[in-house]
């Protein structure tokens, strides 16, 4: 066998991927310095405990609360079971349309320091695509049409539909073709902005008419979801929260278990005709390439992306935990008139009205994990 003698030209691009690694170099042995490893395999189930203490800062003579439950069983994640204490009148519902499970909370004036706290049982596992394997289970009709359809954030004419055509130009006529065009366009094209409120609205027509694709994954992976069902392949976004770090050493992709504040991600799913319900993260790949080390790197190729820019088209790593797939969704009980785009945070109202349910702190929510052996 050949080898090739390494040119100057390669021991630079070398020194270089290296130095933009910062402190992750000296976790990178220099055999493997030209990329480093992310690839999340199907293998051993994970349990985790998860808990939410929710607190009332101002009940303004009676409050209500609505805190989501991982309401997801697939094959990559089971739900075990919930329990949940309160001061108040608690009990499990769900929103009539949508079907999406929560707990939900009523504390009438008087009560002193209104609070629950919810413990949920949950097992999880990496996920990846084998895209030389066909012959996945069928998916009910019913429900690929639904996620077919236009939601209040995601619609699929004007903008939506010029946007999908532009990002699957040239390519095949296969779904997967489609959505590796999808995925692509998104990471060339949009980008992570720090800056954005809590995982963003997933306004899609709005953030491609401004032209700012800034945001962050309920905005970058919204706008995944409303091309591919604009190019005619059912998609959706999965709501969820990081549980633990990442095993592949990216401090982006994982959180820290004893304190999940901000630790809320979405990602997304498109059903793909003989592979079923595929794994997908732009969003983490813009994430990766923006916020991983102190330089933002604009090229996806580069060897500290690149792992998971292959790896999240198909896959995801199982340190993560779903609640649900749910849009327009509508909080059983509330005084509020409107629906929510997503159920991903705990969310609750008084008097005054609905609390901001991105501000944790004033909020007064903590979420933590424990992983069980």
């Amino acid at each position: 066998m050949s080898r090739t003698r390494p040119t100057r030209r390669h021991v630079l691009q070398s020194a270089a991927a290296l130095s933009a690694l910062g402190p992750l170099a000296a976790l990178v042995p220099p055999a493997a310095a030209q990329e480093r490893r992310f690839a999340p395999e199907p293998g051993a189930w994970r349990r985790f405990e998860v808990t939410t203490t929710l607190n009332v800062a101002d009940a303004q003579g009676g409050a209500r609360v609505w805190v989501p439950l991982p309401d997801v069983d697939t094959g990559y994640q089971r739900t075990l079971g919930h329990d949940y204490t309160s001061n108040g009148s608690a009990r499990l519902v769900a929103d009539p349309a949508s079907g999406v499970r929560m707990l939900y909370a009523e504390f009438p004036a008087g009560v002193a320091a209104p609070t629950v706290t919810v413990t949920s049982r949950i097992e999880t596992r990496n996920r990846a695509t084998d895209w030389t394997q066909r012959g996945a289970p069928a998916e009910d009709p019913a429900v690929l049409r639904a996620y077919l359809a236009p939601s209040e954030l995601k619609p699929l004419d004007g903008i939506v539909r010029k946007t999908a055509l532009e990002a699957t130009k040239g390519a095949g006529s296969s779904d997967v073709e489609k959505a590796r065009a999808i995925y692509r366009w998104v990471v060339v094209n949009a980008h992570r902005e720090p800056k954005t409120r809590g995982c963003g609205t997933g306004d899609v027509k709005g953030m491609l008419e401004s032209g700012n694709l800034g945001g962050k994954c309920a905005d970058l992976n919204a706008i995944f979801v409303a091309l591919c069902r604009a190019s005619g392949i059912p998609a959706r976004d999965v709501y969820g929260v990081r549980v633990a770090p990442s095993a592949f050493g990216y401090r982006e992709l994982g959180a820290n278990p004893a304190n999940l504040k901000g630790a809320q991600h979405c990602r997304a799913e498109a059903y793909l005709r003989g592979h079923g319900w595929v794994a997908m993260d732009p969003a983490d790949v813009l994430k990766v390439m923006r916020q991983e080390t102190s330089d933002w790197i604009k090229d996806a190729a580069h060897p500290l992306v690149a792992p998971v820019n292959r790896g999240l088209f198909g896959g995801w790593e199982g340190n993560w935990m779903a609640y649900n797939t749910a849009e327009d969704v509508r909080l059983p009980g509330s005084a509020g008139k409107g629906t929510l785009g997503f159920l991903m945070y705990p969310n609750g109202e008084n008097a005054s009205g609905r609390f901001d349910e991105l501000a944790p702190d004033a909020f007064r929510y903590v979420i933590s994990a424990r992983e069980l052996s």
